[in-house]
């Protein structure tokens, strides 16, 4: 169950992120080096996310 509870924070997390993402991305000049943080920590939070989900429970 902690397994599950921890993936699904961290999806909670990812939304969020990808909701910041857009709005980075929607600004009439988006600041690149915001964006690239942005987009790091949405992929590191996706890998995170696939190790868990790949463990056997």
């Amino acid at each position: 169950m902690a397994i599950e509870a921890r993936i699904r924070e961290l999806g909670v997390r990812h939304q969020s992120l990808e909701r910041a993402i857009e709005d980075e991305t929607s600004r009439p000049v988006a600041d690149a080096i915001r964006l690239r943080d942005l987009k790091r920590k949405k992929l590191r939070l996706k890998e995170e996310m696939e190790s868990l989900r790949s463990r056997p429970h």
